[in-house]
Parts: structure tokens; sequence; C-alpha cells
């Protein structure tokens, strides 16, 4: 098996000892979940490049670069899913913390952050323009929250979650429309 080609690069700031102990514990974090998919890249035999930082208070993690690596996407993002569950559970082992970093792969979530956030304003858009409430496709509390935020810079439009998992999904309303649970 040839060596996987891997390049790590991280976006920390120079002098670490001016960092503060919580960026400190996320970079350790994005470094651990890093050396834990370079391993995996090797066992794949894929090619990536392997992007550290820290965003939000988390962890951020993306693996770019390599051919193969959609496969590590799967549909609708379902092996991204698992594979972020396995590598939060990775760093878990090692610091003892429960994890929350981020993993994006091929920017598949980058991707669909934005698509998502022009869901949220055309469905605002249309349930402040017809009065009538816009219900959408069932999403994780991952996509959810990125309609929710993209409804709140709408005038006039709110939004809101119903169902129950996995089946939650959300209903964009007129602000003037009154709430349901």
């Amino acid at each position: 098996m040839t060596d996987t080609e891997l390049e790590i690069t991280q976006n920390v700031p120079e002098t670490p000892e001016e960092e503060p102990d919580a960026e400190n514990l996320l970079v350790e974090e994005g470094e651990i979940a890093g050396d834990y998919l370079e391993q995996l890249l090797d066992v794949l035999d894929y090619d990536g490049d392997l992007d550290l930082d820290v965003v939000g208070g988390r962890a951020a993690v993306s693996l770019e670069g390599g051919k193969d690596l959609q496969k590590l996407v799967g549909k609708q993002g379902e092996v991204l899913d698992a594979l972020q569950t396995l590598t939060r559970l990775a760093v878990q082992q090692q610091t003892g913390q429960r994890s929350w970093l981020m993993l994006d792969v091929a920017k598949w979530r980058a991707q669909r952050k934005d698509d998502l956030h022009e869901v949220g304003l055309k469905a605002a858009a249309d349930a402040v323009s017809s009065g009538q409430r816009v219900a959408l496709t069932p999403m994780s509390p991952f996509e959810r929250k990125i309609v929710h935020d993209a409804v709140t810079t709408v005038p006039g439009a709110k939004s809101e979650s119903e169902g129950e998992e996995p089946n939650r999904y959300v209903v964009v309303l007129p602000d003037s429309a009154p709430a349901t649970s």
C-alpha cells in the first residue's frame, strides 16, 4: 500500500501561550481528529488534505482534495454524519471530554449550508408574500438551525420546528400568523 499524501494546515495564532485554555483544547481536538482521519485515509488508500480550524467555539476539520472523498460523504451526507460521530468518539476517547467538532468532507457540508440558507430565505419570502405557512421537508437539527437562522434575517417571517425525530421539519410563517407546536 502506498502512503497517503496528506497535508495538514492549522489556522491558529503564532503564539499559542497567549491563547485561552478553551482555544487550546479545541486545537487539541482538531489535532486528534486529524490524526484519526489520517489513519483512516491510509487504511483506505485515499488522498486528501486536512484543514484544522476553530470556528464558532468548535473544532472544525475539513477533508478535501482526493478524488475518492465523495465516497466518505455518501447519500445525503449519511456516511459523513457517521464519520463525524466516529471522529468525535475518537477525540472523546483521548481527551475524556465530549467533542462537538464539525467535520466536512469534499466541502459537502459547506455547500449544504449555503443551499439550506437559500431554502430558508425563499420559504420566508414565500410565507410573507402569500400570508401562508410553508412546511419544509424533514431535516437534521444542524440543517434546521441553518434554515431558522436564515428566516430570522427576513422581516415579517418567523419559523418553528414541528414533528418528531427523525421526521422533524421547519415551518415558516408570516410574523402575523399564530404559532403552532
